[in-house]
This record gives structure tokens, sequence and C-alpha cells, in this order.
């Protein structure tokens, strides 16, 4: 089951709409323009043509699984007093004091230029449970670090 935003559902939904009924149709219409330029055993655009397809398939299936599985979370249901998904966090190294803030999402929706990590982060996973002060010690690749939660918010 994967937990998401109710935004998050729907830009998975807009972009499973736009494979099926923009993408899907551009690489039929390679693989005939491919197919009515002969012989198919030495046609280079048609085998990267039924790839594409295969490649777009795979992804319009992968879409459909995470959609099915997912769970919408009641925003206005969720608290502060403690770490939990969706929530926005600011943090501080307590070695070096570099503040630094992450909103914790799914891992459909995570996309670290905004500022959105997936809850199966190291971080994240060491950061849900813990309230305003408490200081989470996380094992990343470079060893450990601790973070001190300095606020919770959506």
């Amino acid at each position: 089951m994967a937990y998401m935003s109710e935004e998050g559902y729907k830009k998975l939904l807009a972009e499973l709409k736009e494979l099926e009924t923009v993408e899907r149709p551009k690489i039929s219409a390679a693989i005939a323009e491919a197919r009515d330029k002969g012989d198919l055993s030495e046609n280079a655009e048609y085998d990267a043509a039924k790839e594409a397809q295969g490649m777009l398939e795979m992804k319009i299936n992968k879409l459909k699984m995470v959609i099915g599985d997912a769970k919408i979370i009641d925003e206005s249901k969720l608290k502060t007093d403690s770490v939990q998904i969706l929530n926005k966090v600011e943090l501080k190294n307590v070695k070096n004091g570099m503040k630094m803030t992450y909103t914790i999402v799914s891992e459909s929706e995570a996309n670290l230029k905004e500022g959105k990590i997936s809850v199966n982060t190291p971080i994240a996973q060491g950061l849900l449970g813990k309230k305003v002060g408490d200081v989470a010690e996380i094992k990343v690749p470079q060893g450990m670090i601790n973070l001190e939660v300095v606020n919770i918010s959506f």
C-alpha cells in the first residue's frame, strides 16, 4: 500500500491519462510508419518503435499498480505533535548547525528539488515518531548524523 496526498494521487492519474491518450497513439503511429517501410527483419526503426512501446506499456502498468495500491491520506486528520507522513519537518544538524526542511511524502511523490523526501529514506525513517526537540541519530552512507527536530508543520 502506498500512502499519498490527494495532490500526488491526481498527478499520477494525469500522468497515466497522458501516457494512454497521447504517448500510446504516437508509438502506434511510429510502428505503423516503420512497418510500411518494408522488410521488418532489417528495419531498425521498427525495432526501436517496438522497444519504445514495450517501455511505455511497462510504465503504464507500473503506474496502474501504484494507483491501485494508493491510499489517500486525509490531511485534516494529520497532527504535528510528532513526525509523520506529509509533515514538513525543520531540522538542524547538531554537528554543524546547518538547517534544512523536508516534507515527508510517499515514494511516488518524492522530489528532492522540491524538498520532498520519500518516507522510505533513512532520514525519514529515523525521523518518524520524533517530537520537536528530539534528536534523531540516523545512519546515512557517509556515516551517522544527528538531526534535531526544530519544527513540525504541514
